[in-house]
């Protein structure tokens, strides 16, 4: 297992080109690690040079033995698909660009949990806060919380005298 890798001028040149072609930070390191294993260098060398565990340098050796410099990509992660279908898509992005109050609501602005609600109401998908923040991300929106202030729902000019007479009371103490 802790043997090197021998490479032939034309498997490193095919690695140096992947590893400087394709933009993934994850085949950056894979072909670092194959190439650094054509060197003699022992596992934990590696991976100490690559910043990961030995555990995953022995993995990537295996894999390149395996199925050579295609094996160093990482397929499409597996995991549950998500549940926003083209149709959720464009009831949020229509929420988001529509007032709440053109919708029947007492509030000028969404919320995630407000915009969650809403969307759950019209399409029978609920989510957390967060994954609609990320859902919001993938569709190109900037997220930000609302700052609540009282401006606009307090009397101005009773605000200004106020300022005014506090700055003259901390200036008399």
């Amino acid at each position: 297992m802790g043997h090197g890798i021998k490479l032939t001028e034309a498997q490193w040149d095919e690695l140096d080109r992947l590893r400087l072609t394709n933009p993934s930070k994850t085949v950056f390191r894979n072909c670092m690690i194959i190439l650094l294993s054509d060197s003699r260098q022992t596992i934990a060398a590696i991976a100490r040079q690559v910043g990961c565990g030995t555990d995953t340098v022995a993995r990537i050796r295996r894999l390149y033995r395996q199925g050579g410099a295609t094996a160093l990509i990482p397929g499409k992660s597996t995991g549950r698909p998500c549940r926003a279908t083209a149709t959720y898509r464009q009831a949020l992005r229509q929420a988001v660009q529509t007032s709440p109050l053109k919708l029947g609501y007492g509030f000028t602005s969404w919320s995630a949990g407000r915009l969650a609600q809403h969307l759950a109401r019209r399409t029978g998908i609920s989510y957390s806060d967060d994954q609609i923040r990320r859902i919001l991300h993938q569709e190109g929106f900037s997220f930000r919380r609302p700052k609540h202030t009282l401006k606009g729902k307090r009397d101005e000019a009773a605000c200004d005298n106020a300022r005014k007479k506090l700055s003259r009371l901390k200036k008399t103490l």
